[in-house]
């Protein structure tokens, strides 16, 4: 915060009342400090931390303003400050942001229920008017038990009306009934009603601080109660409407209605199959792969290297040979990966940088709430289909291991990777409609199967979805541009030193006759059961070294005759359905523990053979 020049010490002493602005970040506190204090400000840090508090003065009261934080607790410095400074404070300045008061009322009811003096600053009124958005301020004002001022603290609007409440008009609010239940057990124990909340609360600093033992925390009842007297405020006092409210927002809400979002929801997902599953897929990769990687490129290396080594020698087949790391590594990696992972993080950040992303997640949410997750699940579920590896490590963003569980659990068995996905794709588009609508049932089916039932087994509770809603805007061609280039850098780095272990692996089991064997172990699966060629074995074995590998031994079967159409149905619900390959496993180790990626591992396999033995028996 830009601060003025220093004319004097500001003396923070005892008897002067303190007057103390919190509020979450980027909500205006300063607007109002500098309305407040003027020329006369202190800028120090808060003793044992590098946060700064900013002090003056207004009138015969001392104006301290705090960082920007989401609750009052002791999980970082911004908070134990905040919380600090609150427990000494005479009155609380909260500023709320008008256009967020759902995420924004957690801080002011947690406040009230510290027992403190509060007056309300609804900042961002003309954002409100501009959103089509109504707030009943009075309504908010009763709910909360305490002033509440609409301003607009960049136009000065509103800041006289505020200066008044903070003179005359700051009252403690309405507490949760749980705090004013169970204050009582603990007020013996501390000074004042602030510090007993955050025993109750389990505030290890002051728990500390007042050496108190044997007390039972109601960290997550009060959380919990909050967050329900929260939501109830805000559908009894905000009202969304259309008038004055732009184009953008009016798009915005429509995505978030089912009724219109599911269909909005249809058409993005269409446009983005049209761009990387036909345009990328089929005519990018046919130039890039068909032509420049497997005809100039592999002419270029056989003409030189194939007189010189062979073909039949070990070191022929392990660098020119079938599976070859300068034949197939590179013409797969280049030709075939590099095209579709770009165009997928060219759509994917085109969403992000847009806000529609998380509209998708709020859209989704109660859908998946069946398979216990929540509408934030649906990021790495998207992200899967670029990269299941990525997709895994971004579970982390979900609210419990329960949830983390299942979604790990899902994208290991359902989700395709893109250059997966390319291939599916193309071997798809020739065997019409209806074949292609079989898939697809069968894929969403095991994934709504598997899910409900993990929801059902799976001990424990999911969290609920909270998220940030950005305002929608026409995407910056150069943050699009970087995301996609540092995205898709970061993944052909990763993925290209597996391709090239991958075909090694698979040259030697070549050489050595191992891959035949394997084959035949497996023939009683693929030929009775799926009712596949034996030779379909060595794309499944080819499909654990990199999934890429297994679709494209498909595509091969399928180019040389050795498939029919349902056959070809078959095989992809397996490879699909299949164990994820070495480096999506390798991230499920470890990110769950070694029990959950166990299980993942061989249910995938179960599941897979299972699921396309029955399609198999119903339609080949």
């Amino acid at each position: 915060m830009q601060c003025h020049n220093m004319t004097e010490k500001i003396d923070i002493n005892k008897d002067a009342k303190k007057i103390v602005l919190v509020g979450n970040p980027n909500v205006g506190k300063s607007v109002f400090f500098n309305a407040l204090t003027g020329a006369y400000v202190d800028v120090s840090n808060f003793p044992g931390t590098t946060v700064d508090i900013s002090s003056g003065r207004y009138k015969d009261m001392v104006v301290m303003d705090t960082p920007g934080v989401y609750g009052v607790s002791s999980f970082n410095d911004e908070e134990r400050v905040a919380r600090d400074v609150i427990l000494y404070a005479d009155i609380i300045l909260n500023v709320v942001d008008a256009l967020h008061i759902e995420r924004d009322l957690f801080l002011t009811q947690q406040i009230i229920d510290m027992g403190k003096p509060v007056v309300v600053a609804l900042n961002m009124m003309d954002e409100v008017k501009k959103n089509g958005i109504e707030i009943d301020v009075d309504k908010l004002s009763q709910e909360l038990g305490v002033p509440v001022i609409p301003t607009v603290a960049v136009k000065g609007e509103g800041i006289e009306e505020i200066k008044e409440a903070l003179l005359h008009c700051a009252r403690v609010g309405n507490r949760l009934p749980i705090v004013e239940e169970n204050l009582q057990a603990v007020r013996h124990l501390v000074d004042e009603d602030s510090e007993a909340l955050l025993v109750l609360e389990e505030d290890e600093s002051i728990i500390a601080r007042h050496n108190i033992s044997g007390i039972k925390g109601m960290r997550e009842q009060i959380y919990q109660a909050r967050r329900e007297r929260v939501d109830e405020i805000v559908k009894k006092v905000m009202r969304q409407t259309n008038r004055g409210a732009s184009f953008s927002v009016k798009l915005g809400r429509w995505m978030l209605s089912p009724l219109t979002g599911i269909p909005i929801l249809i058409v993005v997902l269409w446009l983005v199959y049209e761009f990387v599953g036909v345009f990328v897929a089929q005519t990018v990769v046919e130039w890039t792969e068909g032509l420049i990687m497997g005809e100039y490129y592999y002419n270029f290396i056989m003409n030189l290297l194939e007189p010189i080594l062979g073909t039949e020698s070990f070191l022929g087949q392990l660098l020119i040979g079938e599976f070859g790391v300068l034949t197939m590594t590179p013409i797969y990696v280049f030709g075939l990966l590099l095209p579709l992972v770009v165009g997928f993080y060219l759509v994917l950040s085109i969403m992000e940088d847009s806000g529609y992303l998380p509209r998708v997640a709020v859209l989704t949410d109660r859908s998946l709430n069946y398979l216990g997750l929540n509408g934030r699940a649906i990021i790495p579920i998207i992200l899967g289909f670029g990269c299941v590896t990525m997709a895994t490590i971004v579970t982390r963003i979900l609210g419990s291991r329960r949830e983390r569980f299942i979604a790990t659990m899902l994208l290991a068995l359902t989700i395709p990777c893109s250059a997966q996905l390319g291939v599916i794709a193309g071997l798809l588009g020739p065997l019409g409609i209806k074949m292609t609508a079989l898939y697809l049932f069968v894929i969403l089916l095991v994934f709504a199967v598997v899910g409900t039932l993990l929801n059902r087994v799976v001990p424990g509770k999911s969290t609920d979805l909270m998220i940030d809603l950005p305002p929608l805007r026409l995407p910056r061609i150069g943050n699009v541009l970087k995301k996609t280039y540092v995205k898709s850098k970061a993944f052909i780095t990763e993925a290209g030193p597996l391709f090239l272990l991958g075909a090694v692996i698979i040259s030697v089991l070549q050489y050595t006759g191992i891959l035949d064997l394997i084959a035949d172990g497996f023939a009683p699966i693929t030929e009775g059961f799926l009712k596949l060629p034996r030779e379909t074995a060595v794309a499944f074995i080819m499909g654990i070294i990199r999934r890429d590998f297994g679709a494209a031994g498909l595509n091969d079967m399928v180019s040389q005759g050795l498939l029919n159409p349902s056959q070809v149905v078959v095989a992809l619900i397996a490879i699909t359905l299949f164990v994820p390959c070495i480096a999506a496993v390798m991230v499920i180790f470890k990110e769950r523990n070694w029990k959950e990626a166990i299980l993942i591992w061989v249910s995938s396999f179960i599941i897979s053979f299972l699921t396309a033995g029955i399609v198999a028996q119903v339609i080949v």
